[in-house]
């Protein structure tokens, strides 16, 4: 068991790093929980993730938040509805089948990863083209469907709430990286509270790998907003293409 343990804790600290510059950081943390702990149920697996999860997502959105001004009108509207899908995500988990989905996200990352690394500006600058209210109603919208995923599958939330904030709302990636983290927190509560009610949390692996997601937040954060854009973007790329490699693996997995 301390060698799970080990493992489970060095796997959150890194998630925590990558998570707090990108997101994302599920796409490791996730995998190496189901790897070290394979007798357990899959929901009580994803269950306990989210506790170091939300630690250290909570950490680095209190950092940015002491660097970065949030529009809080889109920051509420995707977090209220983001809150409310990861609800009806985790309910669902083990109703859906989860390869009908990687494919699409699979490929949906690859178009991301070819158009930011072609389009140099991409996030680079902040730029607004939409009245409030549509980037309000735009944000509300893509804080269901992402919401829905978080609480369904969960792995890459971060960065997938990245790309709408960049890529729909205009946001650069310093603000994406921190409005991001509040609705990822609202998403890992929302998981938390379905899965403690219905007894899917191991406390005893999940608190230690909280205070190692802490710990790796804490130094993730620091250097995203020492670097800036710039390095968030290279960052970017280089955790969602791991994210396609391991969407692949899965994908390739499942079929042969």
């Amino acid at each position: 068991m301390l060698n799970d343990l080990l493992l489970l804790c060095l796997a959150a600290f890194s998630a925590g790093f990558i998570d707090a510059i990108v997101g994302g950081g599920g796409l490791l943390q996730t995998p190496a929980t189901l790897l070290i702990l394979p007798h357990y149920p899959v929901a009580t697996l994803l269950g306990t993730t989210k506790i170091p999860s939300i630690a250290g997502t909570s950490l680095a959105a209190y950092r940015y938040a002491k660097k970065v001004k949030f529009n809080y009108k889109v920051l509420v509207a995707c977090a209220i509805a983001a809150f409310f899908a990861a609800l009806a995500g985790a309910f669902l988990v083990s109703k859906i089948d989860n390869s009908i989905i990687k494919p699409i996200i699979l490929v949906v990352l690859v178009a991301v990863a070819i158009y930011t690394y072609f389009n140099k500006q991409f996030g680079i600058h902040q730029e607004k083209n939409h009245a409030v209210k549509k980037q309000v109603g735009l944000a509300g919208l893509f804080g269901l469907l992402i919401g829905f995923y978080d609480g369904l599958i969960g792995p890459g939330t971060g960065s997938f709430l990245m790309l709408a904030f960049i890529g729909i709302l205009g946001f650069d990636f310093l603000g994406a990286s921190a409005h991001a983290k509040i609705v990822n927190v609202a998403t890992n509560l929302a998981a938390i509270i379905y899965f403690s009610l219905s007894g899917h949390i191991l406390f005893q692996y999940a608190i230690p790998m909280a205070i190692f997601n802490l710990t790796g937040a804490y130094f993730g954060t620091r250097l995203a907003l020492l670097k800036g854009n710039q390095f968030i973007r290279v960052f970017f790329l280089i955790v969602v293409f791991g994210t396609i490699l391991r969407f692949a693996f899965d994908i390739i997995k499942a079929y042969f």
